[in-house]
C-alpha cells in the first residue's frame, strides 16, 4: 500500500501551518513522522483521513487521489488518534463489533476478525470488560486492533503512546512493527519521542510546517555530521531533547 504526499500546504486562517510539504511511503513498512509538538502533524493526519479538507495539493494512495475517489481510499486506511476514541462504558468486543458494522462488515465476519484482533493482541481475556476498566496500554491496543478490523493497506498513528509509561510504549511500538513484518502493513507513526525512532526507520522530521529531512534515520544523521537521532533532531530544528 503506497501513498504520496504532494505539495501539501494548510493554513488556518491566516496562519500556515503546512508548507509544500512533500513525501511518499513505501508499501509494508514502518515510517516514523519526528516532530515537536505544534509542528503540523495531527493537520497532516486530518488532511490524510479527510477530517479536514485539502486546500493545496494532492494526497494519493496507490494512485488514487483521495480528493477524488475519497469512499474507496478511505476503506484501506485506519487511524489511531491521539485522544482514545473507545466507547468506555462498551465492552472491548463490543467496541470492535460497533466499528465493523460501520464498515460494512458481516456479523459473522465481525465475529472472526474481531476474534482474530484480540488473540494477537493477547485482549482475548479482556474482551468482556468495558473498556472503561482497561489501562491505558490496553485501551491503545484495543484502539489499533480496531483499526485493523476492515483490514486496511495503511496505518496511521498519531502519537498512539501519549500518556503510557516508559514499558507501555515500548511494548506498543514493537507490536506495531511486527505487524509491517507479518501483514506487509505500510505505517506511519506519529511521534515527538525520539526514542520510539529507529536508525534504520524511514523517518520523516517536519518543524513549524515544513519537512526538514526524509530518508532513513542513519543517513541523514551521516547528512547532518551527527551520531545520533536526538542530536540530529536538535541540529536541524534547534528543539531540546525529547
Amino acid at each position: 500500500m503506497s501513498f504520496e504526499a504532494r505539495q501539501i500546504s494548510f493554513q488556518y486562517g491566516s496562519k500556515p501551518v503546512l508548507k509544500e510539504v512533500s513525501f511518499t511511503l513505501a508499501s509494508g513498512r514502518f515510517h516514523a513522522l519526528l516532530g515537536p509538538n505544534g509542528a503540523g502533524k495531527s493537520t497532516l493526519f486530518g488532511l490524510m483521513t479527510r477530517l479536514l479538507a485539502l486546500q493545496t495539493g494532492e494526497l494519493l494512495l496507490n494512485g488514487q487521489s483521495l480528493r477524488k475517489q475519497p469512499a474507496e481510499a478511505m476503506r484501506q486506511i485506519g487511524v489511531v488518534f491521539q485522544q482514545n476514541a473507545l466507547d468506555l462504558d462498551l465492552t472491548v468486543r463490543q467496541n470492535l463489533y460497533y466499528h465493523a458494522a460501520l464498515h460494512g462488515l458481516s456479523r459473522k465476519e465481525a465475529r472472526k476478525r474481531g476474534d482474530l484482533e484480540l488473540e494477537r493482541f493477547a485482549l482475548v481475556e479482556r474482551a468482556n470488560d468495558p473498556v472503561r476498566q482497561l489501562n491505558g496500554g490496553h485501551r491503545r491496543r484495543v484502539e489499533i486492533a480496531r483499526a485493523l478490523l476492515h483490514q486496511p493497506g495503511l496505518l496511521l498513528l498519531d502519537e498512539p503512546t501519549a500518556g503510557l509509561d516508559v514499558g507501555s510504549r515500548a511494548g506498543l511500538n514493537e507490536h506495531v512493527r511486527r505487524l509491517c513484518e507479518e501483514d506487509d502493513l505500510t505505517v506511519l507513526w506519529a511521534t515527538h519521542l525520539i526514542e520510539e525512532v529507529q536508525p534504520d526507520d524511514r523517518v520523516l522530521i517536519l518543524h513549524q510546517g515544513r519537512l526538514l529531512a526524509d530518508g532513513e534515520g542513519r543517513a541523514i544523521c551521516a547528512d547532518q555530521g551527527q551520531t545520533n537521532l536526538a542530536d540530529t533532531f536538535h541540529a536541524l530544528t534547534g528543539a531540546g531533547h525529547s
